[in-house]
Order: C-alpha cells, then sequence, then structure tokens
C-alpha cells in the first residue's frame, strides 16, 4: 500500500490525498514503468546517462498542461542532446500521440501512466481522489539523482519553468 500525503496539494482549490513519497534533492530517483506511444514500457533505465526533466501533468487536454508541455518543447532546444524532457500523464498513449502531432511536439517524450500507476506513486503524484497525476517537475541528473523537486501547490497553477531548466543545466 502507498504512504498517502491528505491535503499535500489543491486541485480547484481542494485539497487532495497525493500517494507515494514525497521526493527531495538528493534522493536516488525511483524506478517506475510507463508505457510509451507504442504501448512499449518505459523505465528510468531507459534514459540511463542523461540529464531528465519529468514533466508530470493531469492531462494534455487542459489548458495548463498543454502550455506547460509547450514551454518545455521549448526549452528542450536550448538544452542540447544530453537532456531529455520526459512529460508524464494518464492520458492513452494513442491520445498523447494525437495530442503531440496536432500541437507539434518533437522535442518532449509523453509517457502514459495510466496502465497501474507506477510513476505517481513511485514520484508521490498519484491524486486518490482523481486517478490523475499532481502538477509537478523533477530534475533527475545522470546518475540518477533527484536534483530539483517541484510539486505545485495547486494543480491548476503553472510551475515554475526556469527553476527546472536551472537545475537541467546545472546537472550537466
Amino acid at each position: 500500500m502507498a504512504e498517502e500525503r491528505q491535503g499535500a496539494i489543491t486541485f480547484k482549490g481542494n485539497p487532495v490525498t497525493l500517494l507515494g513519497p514525497e521526493l527531495k534533492p538528493g534522493m536516488t530517483a525511483p524506478d517506475f514503468s510507463a508505457l510509451a506511444n507504442d504501448l512499449s514500457p518505459v523505465t528510468l533505465g531507459d534514459s540511463n546517462g542523461f540529464v531528465r526533466i519529468f514533466s508530470v501533468v493531469p492531462s494534455l487536454d487542459t489548458g495548463v498542461c498543454d502550455a506547460q508541455t509547450r514551454r518545455f518543447n521549448e526549452e528542450a532546444v536550448n538544452l542540447g542532446d544530453r537532456v531529455k524532457v520526459i512529460t508524464v500523464s494518464v492520458d492513452l498513449p494513442f491520445a498523447q500521440q494525437r495530442w503531440c502531432g496536432a500541437a507539434g511536439i518533437d522535442r518532449v517524450q509523453t509517457v502514459s501512466d495510466h496502465r497501474d500507476l507506477s510513476f505517481g506513486t513511485a514520484y508521490g503524484v498519484a491524486i486518490k481522489e482523481l486517478r490523475l497525476l499532481a502538477r509537478a517537475v523533477f530534475v533527475v541528473d545522470a546518475s540518477d539523482k533527484v536534483v530539483h523537486v517541484e510539486y505545485v501547490s495547486e494543480a491548476t497553477q503553472h510551475p515554475d519553468y526556469e527553476a527546472a531548466v536551472e537545475a537541467a543545466k546545472k546537472a550537466l
């Protein structure tokens, strides 16, 4: 049974329960198993040796999630090929692929945590009441150490993009 953190964040002003631990900088990034657009498994180890920005969103079909993914897609251009930007949501892989095509997203990999909330419970972002992921950003260095964590306190608000990008640059 995953740890429950009641009232850890709000969603549209209402307190919700997050499942999983609260990660902090300096911790080892937990492994997970999510799905790529072709339904193949994606794990932390698949991006070994890269700095990773995990951009976590409730659903790509909402305004803030759309803007967040587009912003990190733009930032990825300046971060070079040693940084991977991975957007995680519980949207189905087919919907993620369709959204990326329509939005022109080509620098961000989307992965679906729909199947078993593996990422959500490992990173402490699964919203118990809604079966969605809380908005968060994690930066993990090439040796799998967490170097930046932001759990956005109100899920409908934007994360601190600049802080995540700076953390990724410092981790290079």
